[in-house]
């Protein structure tokens, strides 16, 4: 299945019948994700757990990393398609990867 055509099933809300193997990237460093959120997204949210600045209003990052939507490719989607007031990053695909991977080591098991 292609990106793209995966990049559609999410849009069109299908993705819960898309299998859960073709979707797992496992991939990316969290360590690097954390880096590239520090320096990029603490601007607007809160991207640790010990940033207690109640001024951020976007969800913090441990928030998005709950929310019952996440998964990698809604996230791969999320990250590059121009949305509200989030600046427009144009992150490497290393940087998405390691971005993803830091939100998916956040995930309450």
């Amino acid at each position: 299945m292609t990106a793209l055509l995966r990049a559609l099933l999410v849009a069109a809300g299908m993705a819960p019948i898309i299998p859960t193997t073709t979707l797992a990237q496992n991939t990316g460093d969290p360590a690097a994700g954390r880096i590239v959120a520090s320096t990029l997204c603490v601007q607007c949210h809160r991207v640790t757990a010990q940033d207690t600045d109640p001024n951020r209003t976007p969800p913090d990052f441990g928030a998005v990393a709950n929310m019952p939507s996440f998964t990698e490719l809604s996230m791969r989607v999320f990250l590059q398609t121009p949305h509200g007031q989030m600046p427009r990053y144009q992150f490497s695909p290393a940087e998405l990867d390691d971005i993803i991977a830091y939100l998916a080591s956040l995930r309450r098991r």
